[in-house]
């Protein structure tokens, strides 16, 4: 066992603050990773205040962080994947029993006994899991991606939660060159969800309550833009759609939008109101449409996804801070304040 510094909330009031946590020596099928950048994603924000102590409960303190991109330091002698000097990512889970249906199927993401990257209890250590936030992690080798070289770390960092989300809808849902893909929301999934639907070749619509939207919209892949509060641009639209990523986490008219599919067309909510959708039977019936979920990918579906972004050197927006203003970072993440999410340098930990 060695100490790591990193960055934690010792409460759910409390601001995120310089600490210093245990991480595992590597076992045999470990691999070491110096953290270089870690995005921030708003779950990070909900775990950090407890929002979600319905489902999923904080253990204090907490380390949060699970879009990693760092650099290989060591591996366990059984480690044949990756070595050291490798550019390498970890996203939001970092192992799972390996023996259910769903681990068996590429879906380790829906394992009953899955450990996420932070905030899951340690097998390890005992506590929980400490995340990104911090200057390096160990992580088993079925759980550390490649990340392609020609891509930036600090862009691609998010794309181990939000690169991913989006991506495994519309791969699981068929999005291809040909389709017409509706992209509801552009935030820091939506812009993910835009840019991906454009390079699978789809017809891409962006749906916005903000007309101010419109030029980064068409500046991120899409085709046409929708202001969603004026009812005679979404009627031009009704029953076109074969697809439609809901990346909207506030309440918003899901029937809206269920309107807008064709036969057997289907809407996947990615984003996460707080209360329960009220969902029009006949909009569904009609037209035998469907509306569905997705959390994130399987480790092959994520390294998929990677090296697609590799072929179509494609990234997330970032905005790179030092460790020093995640908290103000929060509040702004809050308040919309940012094209399209945030990246820690991790190199900002060193200094002090």
């Amino acid at each position: 066992m060695y100490n790591a510094k990193a960055y934690s909330a010792a409460s759910a009031t409390s601001p995120l603050a310089r600490t210093t946590i245990p991480r595992r020596d590597p076992t045999e099928r470990d691999v070491q990773i110096e953290i270089l950048f870690c995005g921030i994603c708003h779950s990070d924000v909900h775990q950090v205040r407890n929002e979600w102590s319905g489902v999923m409960p904080t253990v204090y303190p907490i380390v949060p962080g699970h879009e990693i991109v760092g650099r290989v330091t060591k591996v366990g002698a059984a480690v044949t994947k990756h070595k050291p000097g490798d550019l390498a990512g970890v996203g939001c889970m970092v192992d799972s029993d390996g023996t259910c249906p769903e681990c068996k199927a590429g879906l380790e993401q829906y394992c009953p006994n899955l450990t996420l990257t932070f905030n899951s209890p340690d097998r390890h250590l005992g506590g929980v899991t400490y995340g990104g936030y911090s200057d390096s992690i160990v992580v088993d080798e079925r759980f550390v991606l490649r990340i392609p070289s020609k891509l930036n770390p600090a862009g691609t960092a998010p794309l181990l939660c939000a690169g991913i989300t989006t991506y495994s809808p519309m791969r699981h849902w068929g999005v291809t060159k040909g389709k017409k893909v509706g992209v509801v929301g552009l935030g820091g999934l939506g812009h993910m969800g835009v840019k991906l639907a454009h390079a699978f070749g789809a017809h891409t619509v962006v749906f916005t309550t903000s007309p101010k939207k419109k030029e980064d919209a068409l500046r991120l892949g899409a085709d046409e833009v929708v202001v969603s509060r004026n009812a005679d641009e979404m009627q031009k639209h009704a029953g076109s759609f074969d697809f439609i990523l809901d990346t909207v986490s506030a309440e918003h008219d899901i029937n809206a939008y269920l309107n807008l599919l064709r036969r057997d067309g289907n809407i996947t909510l990615v984003g996460a109101p707080p209360k329960p959708l009220a969902v029009s039977a006949f909009g569904l019936i009609m037209r035998r449409r469907s509306l569905s979920g997705s959390n994130i990918g399987g480790v092959a579906e994520t390294q998929e996804m990677l090296d697609f972004c590799g072929a179509h050197n494609i990234t997330a927006d970032a905005e790179v801070i030092p460790i020093q203003k995640v908290n103000e970072a929060y509040e702004r993440l809050l308040s919309s304040n940012v094209k399209y999410r945030f990246s820690i340098d991790m190199a900002s930990l060193k200094s002090e």
